[in-house]
């Protein structure tokens, strides 16, 4: 019993960061989902034809054309006033989607209510209907309405099963960063040390002492006065 505590506490010491940031992030997801607006999401469906047989390949090369003029200015401002908002906000509320293999457009208004996100999925649906259909000439292809979006049941977000997930896959991350960071601040090995100063390094960098330099000038003079008289010896 006693080893079996002894190691409880040693997992309850290393481990404790994480199990106390785990529950904190989960419980900070459950509460962002508690006083979080919701949001919900229609979708409006517009079907690209093309006017000639066998051109369905530029069917859909229009298709994510006009998926991406749903929402610049030219196809928002008339939706603009079907839908009570500005063309600035619609922007932002509005969005179109598009498959590289079908020639469909996907629609996706938002907003904080379900009728109101239907509405402006609606409006900039028949906008980009009405912008490219007088152009089928050039374009041999037609916007067709396909599907009128539907106000939806339940909001898209906050969802509090993903925000307590999140909360708490953020909690289990800073849980591990603080530990690891004790983990480093608790081994000395993981302190830094100096590194060897090489020996021949050491002894060229020591100063020399100041009697030991004027001994070795003392001897060098005298060595050259040896030498100086070493050739008058020999004349003589």
């Amino acid at each position: 019993m006693s080893e079996l505590r002894q190691s409880a506490r040693q997992l309850a010491r290393r481990w404790w960061p994480v199990v106390l940031a785990v529950p904190l992030g989960a419980a900070a997801g459950a509460g962002y989902a508690a006083v979080a607006h919701p949001v919900y999401a229609a979708n409006a469906y517009v079907v690209v034809v093309p006017q000639n047989p066998g051109e369905g390949a530029n069917a859909v090369n229009f298709a994510q054309a006009y998926g991406r003029l749903a929402g610049q200015p030219q196809v928002l401002a008339p939706a603009a006033a079907a839908s009570g908002h500005s063309t600035s906000e619609l922007s932002e509320l509005v969005h179109g989607t598009t498959s590289p293999d079908a020639p469909m457009i996907e629609i996706t208004g938002t907003g904080p209510a379900p009728k109101e996100a239907a509405t402006a999925a609606d409006a900039v649906a028949k906008a980009l209907v009405a912008f490219a259909n007088p152009r089928t000439p050039e374009t041999g292809v037609k916007l067709v309405p396909l599907a009128a979006a539907a106000a939806p049941d339940r909001p898209t977000s906050p969802s509090a099963q993903l925000d307590v997930a999140v909360g708490g896959a953020a909690g289990l991350l800073i849980g591990a960063l603080v530990m690891m960071t004790r983990r480093r601040g608790d081994d000395p090995a993981a302190s830094p040390v100096a590194p060897p100063v090489p020996v021949a390094a050491a002894a060229q960098a020591a100063p020399v002492p100041a009697p030991a330099a004027a001994a070795g000038e003392a001897a060098g003079r005298a060595r050259g006065k040896d030498q100086a008289a070493e050739p008058a010896a020999s004349t003589r």
